[in-house]
């Protein structure tokens, strides 16, 4: 399976046997571009401008934006309901927390998560081999938290996204860098532009993977 980033929330996850997930789409936000993607499924976390953009990808795609289960040929997709806030959406909306196994893999993308996970969505969730979660504060957990839901899921490896990165010029400023999580984490550090994962080298990136916006 290789996961690529297009920055902020967005990743392209393409299984072994071709099939493309994009996830929290944007058309444009400030320096980020991302070119027009052509997708097998479409993942949207939330309805905010800079996650729900569908017009950045083309083809016969099958839309996932309900906190439900969704299959396409080697790919299941489960959608966990949560929030974009601490007081159960009343300032930010909902958010769909995603559980996607493929490969023999289970990737959780936490979309826009703005709490801590209960017990029970833990147990829910399952076990998680690749995390990719928000870790830049202000409109979602921060790094301590992110720190947090990491060790109540305790993935083999964690990716961090939504945090403030030069493509966001003025507007990072609302936003942690990702160094704080890189040192609270206290995990192994590897910089990668595109990941190309299996279960047979899942292991070698135990850790933390953080990667580079093109």
């Amino acid at each position: 399976m290789k996961i690529k980033w297009f920055g902020h929330s967005t990743f392209l996850l393409t299984s072994e046997g071709g099939i493309r997930v994009l996830i929290d789409p944007y058309y444009r936000f400030i320096r980020y571009r991302m070119p027009i993607v052509e997708s097998d499924i479409v993942a949207i976390t939330h309805q905010h401008f800079d996650h729900n953009k569908i017009q950045a990808a083309t083809g016969d795609y099958l839309l996932v934006n309900e906190p439900k289960e969704y299959i396409r040929d080697d790919v299941k997709i489960s959608g966990f309901r949560t929030f974009h806030d601490k007081i159960n959406g009343k300032k930010r909306g909902p958010n769909i927390l995603y559980r996607l196994q493929m490969n023999g893999l289970t990737i959780c993308h936490c979309g826009d998560l703005g709490h801590l996970l209960t017990e029970e969505l833990v147990n829910e969730i399952g076990k998680v081999d690749i995390l990719i979660i928000p870790v830049g504060g202000t409109f979602t957990i921060n790094a301590r938290e992110a720190t947090q839901v990491m060790r109540q899921l305790n993935p083999t490896l964690t990716i961090p996204m939504h945090y403030r990165t030069k493509a966001l010029s003025v507007v990072g400023l609302m936003f942690s860098k990702v160094d704080k999580f890189l040192q609270i984490s206290g995990q192994r550090i590897i910089e990668v532009k595109t990941l190309e994962i299996s279960k047979e080298n899942l292991s070698e990136y135990a850790g933390v993977v953080t990667m580079l916006y093109e």
